[in-house]
């Protein structure tokens, strides 16, 4: 991507219903940054909670993924509907002229499907909640979108296990990956950084999800395993006994990878962008996080 040309951000819906009110703000930053934003009324289709029936959704997808005017697809929102149409998609002259697919939450889908076809992607806010993210989440989405290096530093946590690690990130919500289990759309995890977040779940849901990712064989061989935002998670009211970062510190125990919680990204104002199945240096330590990327 050339941060000096004026970029062509085509925005689309795979998943939820979203309104014209609920765009401006991030069609008015696009503008506002330099770029173009590329979309019609298909968006605002309407059909149930979706963006439109499946195969239109998926058309305008495929439409965005084939032109070569368009340097990136940003998703409108999550919600659900992705994995409804990833499986109708060509992605054949994608391969050969790829772009970032950017977004997060349901987007997951799409970030496992290109993360299986060997094409970064990126993880970062979307627009119909944009106006609610901070200002370093939004120049990351800028960083990310120029090929701007990303350098984020943050805070220890006690659960965190030390050390360092280098390698491509994967991931996603923790929900979503776990619907895509067994499926060409799952990513690789063995020697891979993985990267989870959560919203609106119970404790004891998020341990089952992390023993379902666990007995699969895919937390066994990662590099690391980086934990975002925990964001609304509820316990039982007879108390699971366990925080949720204590659950998902026991399931991998056992290993020794490096392990940290509190990465600034996820359902959360602080939602860095994340540069998907690329390079990423980690550092954990008794002192803080530091996890660095550049666009390859």
């Amino acid at each position: 991507m050339n941060a000096a040309s004026k970029m062509k951000i085509a925005i689309a819906a795979p998943a939820r219903k979203v309104s014209p009110e609920e765009m401006e703000f991030a069609i008015r930053w696009l503008k506002d940054h330099g770029f173009e934003s590329v979309f019609d009324e298909r968006l605002y289709s309407v059909d149930n909670i979706a963006a439109g029936s499946d195969a239109l959704r998926a058309s305008i997808i495929q439409e965005y993924m084939d032109r070569d005017d368009i340097d990136a697809i940003w998703m409108a929102r999550g919600g659900y509907g992705s994995i409804r149409i990833i499986d109708r998609l060509d992605f054949s002259r994608f391969i050969q002229h790829p772009k970032p697919i950017v977004g997060f939450s349901d987007a997951t889908v799409f970030h496992g499907k290109l993360s299986s076809l060997g094409i970064p992607s990126i993880h970062a806010s979307m627009p119909h909640i944009l106006a609610d993210k901070t200002p370093t989440a939004l120049q990351s989405l800028i960083d990310a979108l120029t090929g701007k290096p990303l350098q984020y530093v943050w805070s220890a946590y006690p659960l965190n296990r030390p050390g360092k690690a280098q390698g491509l990130i994967v991931g996603g919500n923790l929900s979503v990956l776990c619907g895509m289990l067994g499926s060409n759309s799952f990513p690789e995890t063995d020697g891979k950084i993985l990267f989870i977040e959560e919203i609106d779940e119970y404790i004891y849901h998020v341990e089952r999800m992390m023993y379902a990712l666990k007995r699969s064989g895919h937390l066994a061989h990662l590099k690391a395993l980086v934990i975002g935002g925990l964001t609304d998670i509820h316990d039982n009211p007879d108390p699971f006994g366990k925080s949720v970062e204590q659950a998902i510190f026991d399931v991998v125990k056992e290993y020794d990878y490096p392990v940290c919680f509190g990465f600034p990204a996820g359902h959360q104002p602080e939602n860095r962008a994340i540069l998907m199945s690329q390079e990423a240096e980690l550092s954990v330590s008794g002192d803080g996080c530091h996890f660095s990327q550049r666009l390859l």
